[in-house]
């Protein structure tokens, strides 16, 4: 079967797409037909060794934190989920990841997949909607009324802190780019400010509550995030960036977990209709490299969902 891999630390040119052994499911674990994978920056961060001392590898390592796909096999001490079953899943950070045709994943990242997307779309869901969820209720402690800012609304987290921002009655600002405006004003934000014509500093004309920040920048960008929250407001970046006890605003920076109640109450509100999935692509998984260096690039918005061709 296929896979992509990397066998060291490096730039693009390390990540390979080739043949590897079929895994076979551990106790606790489950065979894994894989329908669909999804690129996250962070993938990058693995790649690049950036990670490493925090979550460290073991070489050769599969990429892909985001799994889709149908149960072919179950380990030792597995009920559930049950041969035939579609699942989503986080996969964990330090062991081998979602792209490939087979995952031996373990059965208690896993629930069941919504039944009103395709499969393979569903790959969408897990980190990026589980980072949205963690940072506005768990670290931002939204609640109704207030005024939430989302910085970097148009990418594959953004989306999902829009949407749940509002289903939580907040006020939505959006930062985006005027090719994902549509897109951001869609899933509910009530302003979007063009961050590459106007400065959030000068856009924001009246405090919010919560700044949620999905976007590296440079000092001067996070003292304007700062800026526009209220005394005694919340900033939660996902991206790591310094403190600024001088400040009257709590800084949260924070890395996404799995938490399979949190996905399960998502995968209900997408089929309910209430979340919507922003899946930009849809590309074969040995295309894997190019969505690097899209990336890389700054070219990509949305999700990309990697396909494999089994």
């Amino acid at each position: 079967m296929k896979a992509v891999r990397f066998h060291e630390y490096g730039g693009i040119e390390v990540l390979r797409y080739e043949d590897v052994d079929r895994p076979r499911p551990g106790p606790g674990e489950v065979l894994v037909q894989v329908a669909g994978t999804a690129f996250n920056p962070v993938d990058i961060g693995f790649r690049v060794g950036a990670l490493h001392q925090i979550y460290p590898v073991t070489f050769p390592q599969t990429i892909g934190l985001d799994l889709a796909g149908t149960v072919v096999e179950q380990g030792e001490g597995v009920e559930t989920p049950a041969v035939g079953d579609t699942v989503i899943g986080f996969m964990p950070m330090t062991g081998p990841g979602a792209a490939a045709e087979l995952v031996a994943a373990p059965a208690a990242v896993l629930v069941p997949a919504p039944g009103n997307v395709a499969l393979a779309d569903a790959a969408a869901i897990p980190v990026a909607a589980l980072t949205a969820w963690q940072a506005l209720f768990e670290h931002g402690e939204v609640t109704s009324g207030q005024r939430v800012l989302v910085n970097g609304a148009g990418g594959g987290v953004g989306g999902f802190v829009v949407q749940l921002a509002k289903q939580a009655g907040a006020t939505v600002i959006a930062t985006a780019s005027a090719r994902s405006a549509e897109t951001v004003r869609s899933f509910g934000a009530d302003e979007v400010i063009d961050y590459t014509t106007a400065k959030i500093s000068d856009a924001v004309r009246e405090p919010v509550d919560l700044v949620v920040n999905l976007v590296h920048g440079s000092k001067d960008d996070s003292a304007a995030l700062l800026d526009v929250a209220k005394p005694g407001g919340i900033l939660v970046s996902v991206p790591p960036g310094m403190e600024y006890p001088e400040r009257d605003v709590r800084i949260v920076f924070f890395g996404v977990r799995s938490d399979t109640a949190q996905l399960a109450q998502i995968v209900r509100q997408v089929e309910a209709g209430a979340l919507h999935l922003d899946i930009s692509d849809r590309r074969p998984l040995a295309e894997t490299a190019v969505v690097h260096e899209q990336s890389e690039s700054g070219s990509i918005r949305g999700r990309v969902v990697l396909l494999p061709q089994s």
